[in-house]
C-alpha cells in the first residue's frame, strides 16, 4: 500500500473517531442555510484531517470544503470532504462518511471513503483494486433501468432542485427503486461496490466525487463531469457504466 494511501486512511480513521465520538451530541452550528447545515464539528474535522497528512507531506497543499492550507503551489492536493452528509449528521441519520483524495498535477491518484458509523472503508490507489475493508469490488452487471436501483441528490438552490426533481419524473417508474440517501461520496461508493447502479445530481462540488469518481471508474462504471458554467461546481452522471445513463442527460 502506498504511503498516500496510508496517511489518507489514517486521517479519515482519525476523523471517523471524532465524528462518533460526538454523534447526537449537542452540536454547535456555525451556520443554518436555507437548503444545509454548516456545523463547527466540520472544521475541526477537516483541522484534523490536514494536521495529519500534512505532517506527513509538509510539501503538499489541502483543498477542502473548510478552507484551503499548506502549498498552494503544490502539485500534490488533497481534496477533503470532512463530513459529508452533514445534515444527516446533525438530525442523527447515520449516514455520513469522510472523503479523503489526492490528484497529482490533473490526475485523481488516491482515494478513500470511510463510513464511520458502519466501520467500512473503501480504497483506491495505483497498481491495488479498488476495495471495501480491503476486499476488491466491482460496479453491478445490471444493465436495464427496471432492474437498477439508483440514488439522486437534490442540490442546494431553488434551480439545481427543480431540475432534480424533473429528473426524479422522467426516471422514477423506469427503475425499480429510488434512494436518496444525503451522501455524494457514499452513493458513489455504493455504486463502485454494486449496491447502487446510478446516481446523479445537478451541482456538487470536487470535495464531494473526487474519491468517488476513481473508486467507481476503477470498480468498472463510469462518471461524467458536468461543469457548471461560471461556478466551481459541476453536475454529475455515475453508473456502473451499464445503463443508458444518456436518457437522463437531456
Amino acid at each position: 500500500m502506498s504511503s498516500y494511501l496510508d496517511t489518507a486512511i489514517k486521517a479519515a480513521r482519525a476523523a471517523g473517531a471524532l465524528l462518533r465520538e460526538h454523534y447526537e451530541s449537542d452540536l454547535h452550528v456555525d451556520e443554518m442555510l436555507v437548503h444545509d447545515i454548516k456545523l463547527e464539528l466540520d472544521v475541526r474535522s477537516q483541522e484534523l484531517i490536514t494536521a495529519i497528512i500534512l505532517s506527513q507531506h509538509p510539501t503538499h497543499a489541502i483543498y477542502g470544503e473548510e478552507g484551503i492550507a499548506g502549498d498552494s503551489a503544490s502539485p500534490f492536493q488533497w481534496i477533503v470532504d470532512p463530513i459529508d452528509g452533514t445534515v444527516n449528521y446533525f438530525f442523527g441519520i447515520p449516514h455520513f462518511c469522510i472523503s479523503i483524495a489526492l490528484r497529482e498535477g490533473a490526475e485523481i491518484t488516491h482515494g478513500v471513503i470511510y463510513d464511520p458509523m458502519l466501520d467500512e472503508l473503501f480504497t483506491v490507489g495505483p497498481g491495488m483494486p479498488p476495495a471495501r475493508n480491503g476486499k476488491p469490488i466491482f460496479v453491478s452487471k445490471r444493465a436495464e433501468w427496471k432492474e437498477a436501483v439508483i440514488t439522486i441528490g437534490f442540490s442546494k438552490s431553488n434551480e439545481a432542485i427543480d431540475i432534480g426533481l424533473e429528473r426524479y419524473r422522467r426516471i422514477a417508474h423506469k427503475v425499480r427503486k429510488t434512494r436518496m440517501l444525503g451522501s455524494a461520496a457514499l452513493g458513489m461508493a455504493y455504486i463502485a461496490c454494486g449496491r447502487l447502479d446510478a446516481y446523479f445530481e445537478e451541482a456538487v462540488s470536487l470535495w464531494d466525487i473526487a474519491a468517488g469518481e476513481l473508486l467507481i471508474q476503477r470498480a468498472g462504471g463510469s462518471v461524467l463531469r458536468l461543469p457548471k458554467p461560471g461556478t466551481e461546481k459541476f453536475g454529475v452522471v455515475s453508473s456502473n457504466g451499464l445503463l443508458p445513463v444518456e436518457e437522463m442527460m437531456s
